[in-house]
């Protein structure tokens, strides 16, 4: 893990993270940089996080928290509704009652993900995608990505048991898992 000091910022005065700046955490798995935290913000934590090739998060739901993320480089595959059918083995064949599927997510697509609502994101493809995200309300997803971050940085296979006990600690409920796989490259 990589860490930059964090800013405060003092009454009256607003906050500017400038490019390349905040506190960064890397594994194998995300490369995750806080931009406005607990400490800044009473409404949202906002990260900009980079998804490697492989990388699925996994469908998930909050009971409590709202989510907002913003494609700005790359190509994620996205959900945010509820299926009509929960399979745990898989979210990317997943159909709401109205119709909706899965979508694949291109730079200024952005994604609102209210409480109660289904979600997830995949990089299918065999370059790096970045996203802003913001989580409210703050800091519990700071806290969690520092979590995650440490176990997915561990050596060998990702210890889904503690993935799994992480993410109910915080407000997660995971549907199918999370993977950290290599897309198979074209010959």
């Amino acid at each position: 893990m990589t860490a930059h000091p964090a800013t405060t910022t003092a009454p009256g005065s607003g906050l500017i993270v400038p490019p390349g700046e905040g506190r960064t955490l890397r594994a194998a798995a995300q490369h995750v940089t806080f931009k406005v935290t607990g400490a800044h913000s009473r409404i949202a934590s906002s990260f900009e996080v980079l998804v490697p090739p492989g990388f699925d998060v996994g469908a998930h739901v909050h009971a409590r928290s709202e989510e907002l993320f913003y494609v700005l480089e790359g190509e994620l595959d996205v959900l945010a509704f509820e299926p009509r059918v929960r399979t745990a083995d898989g979210w990317r064949g997943w159909q709401s009652p109205k119709g909706e599927r899965v979508v694949r997510a291109t730079p200024g697509t952005v994604i609102l993900v209210p409480p109660g609502c289904p979600h997830a994101f995949a990089n299918p493809t065999g370059v790096p995608a970045r996203m802003f995200f913001q989580s409210s309300p703050p800091p519990d997803h700071e806290r969690y990505f520092e979590e995650l971050l440490e176990i997915l940085s561990a050596d060998g296979p990702a210890d889904h048991d503690a993935i799994a006990a992480l993410r109910r600690r915080y407000d997660i409920e995971q549907l199918t898992p999370l993977r950290h796989e290599q897309p198979a490259r074209s010959q």
